[in-house]
């Protein structure tokens, strides 16, 4: 019997190895699950670059014929329908995309800047730039941008829509005085001018606390109008010091900058005494919310209204990084701000400086 129990408790150590195995199995399954999902994302990228190269030979191969033979729009038309009766099963040989074939070669061929980004996009992203995009700094703007923070189609043509472009170029910080020279080539470009929230269902009068429980039932659009690498962490975000309780409106979490950022909302003007709450609430949250591995905190006041002297004047001495921009529920975007935008060459070293010399980030497709 003695003999028996021993045998017994001896038993209890093969199913606990068992166990120890079943786990270790795991995370063999894991690592080459996540191995196999490297390798079809590198094989789409390669498929992509392969595609797009072989649209820029067409679209190269058109203009030249057409220069030296002088041939007119039937054959695009022409050579449309024989391409699709050779390769049946093949798309992207209707006559619509050849002609943006040959319209994205004869944008891009003689440009040395944009010239060597045509591969990183999908050629959906670059169909959809070259159609709502006249201008060349503007593509190269929105092609740096989706190539670097890996927009989608869908974040892009949001981007495109909400103007983007004017947004980010005249947005109003202290990021040069407030950052090292390494953030705030990033951070200039993670804040607007002027959001457009035409998504909430609001009118033209409204509170605060219905403008921040609007976005937040809709807190997807509302990242997606911020610009897309944001990740939400709560409203009403609370601090507590010495016993008193301080409300954030809204806190994010910027993904690449890879720090907080505190979001004030106000369905006024802009006022100077804003900014030295936000300057508050930024020391708070570097204190005692951020955690050692991230970067200091970034302030955003959304306000309805904003008159661009009082807050470059309010702005100047902080010394805490805050970013003031204006908001509309209905969108409108006035001609005036491109008549307001910086020179051609300051765009160039804004959008270069907002890049940071950085390795793209591969092209999420479609």
């Amino acid at each position: 019997m003695t003999g028996k129990k021993a045998d017994f408790t001896g038993s209890h150590n093969p199913p606990q190895k068992r166990e120890e195995s079943a786990a270790d199995y795991g995370s063999l399954l894991s690592e080459i699950k996540s191995r196999v999902r490297e390798a079809q994302y590198a094989a789409l990228r390669a498929v992509n670059k392969e595609l797009v190269g072989l649209y820029w030979d067409i679209g190269r191969l058109i203009v030249e014929r057409q220069k030296s033979e002088g041939w007119g729009r039937g054959v695009v038309e022409r050579l449309a329908k024989d391409l699709q009766a050779e390769f049946p099963g093949v798309r992207g040989f209707s006559a619509p995309n050849l002609w943006f074939m040959r319209q994205i070669y004869r944008a891009y061929s003689k440009n040395t800047i944009l010239q060597p980004l045509v591969r990183e996009l999908s050629w959906a992203k670059h169909i959809l730039i070259i159609s709502k995009c006249g201008d060349s700094k503007e593509r190269e703007f929105y092609i740096r941008m989706t190539r670097k923070w890996n927009w989608t189609k869908v974040v892009l043509a949001a981007n495109i829509e909400s103007g983007a472009y004017e947004k980010y170029l005249r947005n109003q910080t202290n990021f040069d005085s407030a950052l090292t020279e390494k953030a705030r080539r990033k951070a200039k470009l993670a804040v607007k001018d002027e959001y457009v929230f035409d998504f909430l269902g609001l009118g033209e009068e409204h509170s605060e606390r219905e403008l921040e429980t609007a976005l937040i039932d809709k807190v997807n659009r509302f990242l997606l109008e911020m610009g897309g690498a944001f990740a939400f962490l709560g409203s009403q975000f609370r601090l507590e010091v010495e016993g008193q309780e301080y409300f954030i409106d809204i806190l994010l979490y910027h993904r690449h900058l890879k720090c907080l950022v505190a979001v004030e909302l106000k369905v006024g003007d802009f006022i100077p005494e804003y900014i030295g709450k936000m300057q508050f609430y930024l020391a708070v949250l570097d204190d005692a919310v951020k955690m050692p591995d991230e970067n200091s905190s970034i302030g955003i006041l959304i306000c309805r209204s904003k008159k661009r002297t009082i807050v470059e004047y309010s702005l100047r001495e902080s010394r805490k990084p805050i970013g003031v921009a204006s908001y509309k529920v209905f969108k409108s975007l006035p001609d005036k701000l491109r008549k307001q935008l910086p020179s051609p060459e300051q765009v160039s070293i804004l959008v270069e400086e907002g890049m940071g010399g950085a390795s793209p980030a591969p092209d999420s497709g479609p």
